[in-house]
């Protein structure tokens, strides 16, 4: 074992820690890791376990309620429960699906709490009946409910089934590829896929046929469900692959024959959801050919309910979405969190800077009052505002009504620029929340609701997250780690002599994934022994909050015995008041050649502020040049 390394004393402690009895981590002691195995970091924070059955006194206590006997099936319904009994006692359980924490039980002064609301992942639709007739989704075709979208996910699935022979109704983790529009049947396909018991891998409209193809193959996908207008585009590359395609209706065109059509069609048998396979989400890294992301109920439960805790969801919500659909950025924080406690979600088809500025200035219910977008989204609503905002009463109004009507405004999936932060503060009144996550592990790190938000950091761990900065190293024994430090959402605790210090980002928490599909070794790779997930960017934690300095392998510059970021070169150089992008390469030699035409002097401006760091004057041309 490697020598003992003292945490620091005095490290900060919620209240809420003490009052759970936590001890002063303060006084634990950190092994500087060796023989090939990354040990425990003083005390290792333990995730309960959950059971695959209700819980505890659960069925006894009920055993005369039909609310309670409900609750049982609810949970674990057999396949022939009929959806009939499920609409008309899903009535009777309202206060179990709320799954608020703290939230009321009418019998015998029950209460749900967050560790048992938790002891068994469910799917988001089993939620929806809970909000009946609520606005889910409003999109190009209307208003959505989530009865209406229970009952077309539920026809959906029945088709699914159908076409592939399954009549038990539980594909057992088949993947269901499916190729929606941004509206109301992305929800549907999803859940329609969920409720069959398969694996739902969704495709982007705009990944050229080869890609799209790729996807499809390397999941091994059991059919393809499209929208009518990309059964056309699809249909062939599916018959290639030998794969069926069941074309999708338009969300909203069943009609009451629909309904009646699903009455008695049973859900899937599923005695557990929590380590059943939810979405493969396919990341492309930094080498090689994109990789399937395959993700839990459970990792994805807890990706979402860790969010709603943080940013305070509640469903009176309305967010705008904008964003693509097979990433974690559209497809978690932005859909399934509204959906999780029954707000309402403003579908655009694609991008629109004058849409958004619209629906943000719209009086008209439902009114906005979330968003979330990266980087370039906002440079680009702030490009409009420049444009047709240029009235000094406009803009006034533009931040009086921002400021009164919405409530968070999220920037992610990529390193926000200062000046864009700042800019976008002085239009709208709001600091953008920034946070970090990425394919694999959902979301790990964001900086509070409420409180100040440090421009550039990543704040600090979501709630049900454990991150560690540690340095590996070589050695005969095989790899060994020092940890620089390492934190949950109580805290976290410095090594003495590292603060400040680089080293790669380690996760672990019920919201990292289960593996890379059909990639066994890589899925290896990516661990440490004992479950750290190595995500390969290089952060540092100061000051009390993380930074994220960039991917360790590509991000990561060495020149002059210096460690340099790219990131933060692109930080200064965006800080310029005359550039709005940038673009990194490497180059043979101690600097680069310029080519002919005009260039912008930017001399003393980021080099001023790290003259040893740089390694030569970055060279600028004007956008017409």
């Amino acid at each position: 074992m490697g020598r003992m390394l003292p945490l620091v004393r005095g490290a900060r402690l919620s209240p809420s820690h003490r009052r759970e009895g936590g001890e002063n981590r303060g006084d634990l002691r950190v092994p500087a890791w060796g023989h090939g195995a990354v040990r425990g970091c003083g005390r290792s924070l333990k995730i309960p376990t959950r059971p695959t059955g209700p819980p505890v006194g659960a069925e006894n206590h009920f055993k005369t309620s039909a609310a309670g006997r409900m609750l049982v099936s609810l949970l674990f319904p057999p396949a022939s429960w009929p959806v009939r009994r499920l609409g008309r006692d899903l009535q009777r359980c309202r206060w179990w699906l709320r799954g608020q924490k703290g939230a009321a039980c009418p019998h015998r002064g029950l209460r749900t709490s967050r560790a048992a609301g938790s002891r068994d992942a469910a799917p988001v639709f089993a939620r929806a009946l809970n909000f009946g007739d609520k606005i889910a989704i409003v999109d190009q075709h209307g208003e959505h409910t989530y009865r209406d979208l229970f009952r077309q996910s539920l026809r959906l699935s029945q088709e699914i089934c159908r076409v592939l022979g399954c009549s038990s109704r539980d594909l057992k983790e088949e993947r269901i590829s499916f190729l929606c529009p941004n509206d109301a049947s992305y929800v549907v396909a999803q859940w329609a896929s969920w409720m069959s018991g398969g694996i739902a891998v969704p495709l982007y409209k705009k990944h050229p046929m080869q890609q799209l193809e790729y996807v499809i193959q390397d999941s091994q996908s059991a059919l393809v469900v499209a929208a009518e207008e990309y059964v056309g585009k699809i249909a062939p590359s599916a018959e290639k692959l030998g794969v069926p395609v069941l074309p999708l209706p338009k969300p909203g065109g069943d009609g009451p024959a629909s309904q009646a059509a699903v009455e008695d069609v049973p859900l899937a048998s599923c005695a557990s959801w929590k380590d059943r396979g939810a979405m493969i989400i396919y990341t492309s890294g930094t080498t090689g050919r994109p990789k399937g992301v395959l993700s839990t109920h459970e990792n994805v439960q807890a990706v979402t309910t860790g969010l709603v805790e943080k940013w305070e969801w509640k469903k009176e919500d309305v967010i705008l979405h904008v964003l693509p659909l097979h990433h974690v950025h559209g497809v978690i924080n932005k859909l399934l969190c509204p959906l999780w406690v029954g707000a309402t979600c403003i579908m655009l088809p694609e991008f629109s800077a004058q849409m958004v500025w619209k629906k943000f200035l719209s009086s008209q219910a439902p009114r906005v009052n979330v968003f979330m977008a990266v980087p370039t989204i906002y440079a680009k609503l702030i490009e409009y505002y420049d444009k047709h905002f240029s009235q000094p009463q406009v803009q006034d109004f533009v931040r009086a009504f921002c400021r009164e009507n919405i409530r968070l405004m999220v920037s992610g999936s990529a390193a926000l620029p200062v000046p864009v932060l700042e800019k976008w503060k002085s239009i709208t009144g709001h600091t953008l929340l920034e946070r970090y996550g990425m394919t694999e592990i959902g979301m790990a790190l964001s900086n509070p609701l409420h409180g100040a938000r440090v421009p550039g950091s990543v704040g600090t761990p979501l709630p049900g997250v454990e991150v560690c900065i540690a340095t590996e190293t070589l050695r005969s024994g095989g790899r060994s780690y020092t940890v620089h430090a390492r934190g949950d959402e109580d805290g976290t605790q410095v090594t003495p002599g590292f603060e400040g210090q680089e080293g790669e980002l380690l996760v672990r928490g019920p919201s990292v994934f289960r593996e890379y599909w059909n990639r066994p070794q890589e899925t290896k790779d990516a661990f440490t022994p004992d479950g750290w997930f190595k995500t390969g960017d290089t952060a540092a934690y100061q000051d009390g909050v993380y930074w994220i300095k960039g991917r360790t392998s590509v991000d990561i510059i060495k020149n002059g015995g210096f460690k340099i970021s790219a990131l933060e070169v692109e930080r200064q150089l965006l800080a310029h008041p005359h550039i709005t992008g940038t673009c990194g390469g490497s180059v043979d030699g101690p600097g680069a050649v310029p080519g002919p035409g005009p260039e912008v002097q930017a001399r003393g401006h980021p080099r001023a502020r790290a003259p040893r760091l740089l390694p030569c004057l970055p060279i600028i041309r004007p956008s017409s040049g």
